[in-house]
């Protein structure tokens, strides 16, 4: 029955797999009509006639449906010729992926009508255009002066950014801490309490670490969070007087790596590995301007080449990337009082840089050790834990377990990503950290408590799911949840459930057998 309802959806339907349509979720915001580019009748293009095609699987549906991140092929041509050596200096030059995307930016600029701008947004330019950054206390603040950002660029990127007019834009970034649906409120007197709290722990001679946890589990306030994350991590001993010394010799080992092992990317050995790398780099947060720096990118490639080549058994795979991305974000924000998302990184003296990479890189080892198995041949660790999800959403939802059985939707078809990602492509950056914060304070948070935030998030959307009649519509959903304006709020509350789910399953498997 199934099978002919999805026949039959093909038949009617003209919206076909890879057609162009607004798709709401966090990564990738819904399409303004007013951007899109319009066509004279006659050289309107025609796309692909499907009527006489039957997809009456899974496979045929995938094999129908561009993937949104293809590149050109004139890049694997010309990559190897152009690699370029580890330079401390500072001075980076171009990558052969900057020049394609400075050729995209220039191509997609053709034809667009832009959108009315507001008061709001006329205001903003106003003020970009007239700060500049200077040093302040090690950290790199703004003063009003003539900009040295390309407030176009700035511009056309939040642009993409916004999605539904009626709420206001939150940045995916910047006040990350503080971050609501509904702005960046000021510090209320139970926040000031709980900062307080934080630093009177964090400044004792031996830190507790079980109470740093404890404290942590709800949120920890951005002032702290880089010091707590490198706590929590593992990368920094509780004893006070030890860090300084434990740092210094951890940032050189990093960077003895790096003289050691870098420039074998080049080898036959390691330049397939290099390559991906290469590729990925740049899909890594498309819509945040500060991953698109050069500077940005360099560093993100070494931190992973290094690590991919310590770690045989798994190497290098696709989403591992993204894990760096929290890390280097949290870092970077010691030294930048707002607007982490358009910082430009060369502001920063180089020192600096270089403490921001090697700590990002231990932190994502550290992370990394806990749930390799996830990127091992055949990733088990992923495929347990999506046979682990489809099992106890049977138990606590068996309405939208028996909806995706009569659909026939495949848990691995859609959780496969939120096992391997941590859930980042489905969260705005910002709503990743605050999570991060509650797995870091959470014994196993990266592995066993992720299961539960899942099933917690898969049944936040139980109504929308359920008013889906159709595969496709199932897996256009699954892939695209609206979560672009969630903030600390959403976050808490969906911890709250997985913490539930938790406490009533974990602890008793017999509980929920049938």
């Amino acid at each position: 029955m199934a099978t002919d309802n999805r026949i039959n959806f093909w038949r009617r339907n003209t919206k076909v797999p890879g057609s162009v349509q607004p798709v709401y979720g966090a990564q990738h915001p819904p399409l303004d009509p007013r951007l899109r580019r319009t066509y004279p009748k006659d050289t309107k293009p025609k796309f692909n006639n499907l009527k006489t095609k039957k997809a009456s699987s899974f496979h045929e549906f995938a094999r129908s449906t561009n993937d949104a991140w293809d590149i050109d092929d004139e890049e694997d041509e010309d990559f190897l010729g152009t690699l370029t050596s580890y330079t401390p200096s500072g001075q980076h030059p171009t990558s052969p992926v900057q020049n394609q995307q400075q050729h995209h930016q220039a191509g997609d600029t053709e034809g667009v009508v832009s959108p009315p701008r507001t008061e709001v947004q006329n205001l903003q330019d106003v003020e970009e255009e007239n700060t500049e950054f200077e040093h302040v206390n090690g950290k790199v603040v703004k003063s009003n002066s003539d900009a040295h950002l390309n407030t176009s660029s700035v511009r056309s990127t939040l642009q993409k950014q916004q999605s539904l007019p009626v709420r206001p834009i939150i940045p995916l970034v910047a006040r990350i801490s503080d971050q609501n649906a509904s702005g960046a409120p000021p510090m209320t007197v139970r926040e000031k309490s709980r900062l307080d709290k934080f630093k009177q722990l964090l400044a004792s001679p031996n830190t507790d670490l079980e109470e740093l946890r404890k404290l942590s589990w709800s949120g920890i306030p951005r002032e702290v969070r880089p010091i707590t994350w490198r706590l929590l991590s593992g990368y920094l001993p509780a004893n006070k007087e030890r860090r300084e010394l434990v740092l210094k010799r951890k940032r050189e080992e990093y960077f003895g790596f790096i003289e050691q092992y870098y420039h074998s990317r080049t080898d036959e050995h390691y330049k397939d590995t290099y390559r991906q790398i290469h590729i990925d780099i740049p899909r890594t947060n498309p819509l945040i301007p500060l991953f698109q720096q050069p500077a940005v990118q360099e560093v993100f490639e070494r931190i992973l080449f290094i690590w991919a080549i310590r770690h045989p058994a798994s190497g290098y795979v696709q989403g591992i990337n993204d894990l760096v991305t929290p890390f280097f974000v949290v870092f970077l924000s010691e030294f930048v009082t707002e607007d982490v998302e358009n910082f430009e990184m060369a502001a920063l003296p180089l020192d600096t840089q270089r403490n921001i990479e090697a700590d990002s890189f231990w932190c994502m080892s550290k992370l990394l050790d806990g749930i390799q198995d996830n990127y091992t041949f055949a990733q088990p660790g992923i495929q347990n834990k999506v046979k682990a999800l489809e099992e106890l959403v049977s138990r606590i939802d068996e309405d939208i377990h028996n909806h995706f059985k009569r659909y026939e939707v495949e848990y691995l078809q859609f959780a496969f990503r939120w096992m391997n990602n941590l859930l980042m492509r489905e969260l705005p950056l910002r709503c990743t950290i605050r999570l991060w914060d509650t797995y870091q304070a959470e014994a196993e948070g990266f592995s066993h408590f992720h299961l539960y935030v899942c099933a917690a998030f898969l049944i936040e959307w139980r109504k929308e799911i359920l008013s889906m009649v159709d595969f496709q519509g199932l897996l256009m959903l699954l892939q695209n949840l609206p979560t672009i304006h969630w903030g600390n709020e959403e976050v808490g509350l969906l911890l709250a459930e997985a913490y539930r789910l938790k406490y009533m399953f974990a602890d008793a498997p017999s509980h929920y057998k049938r």
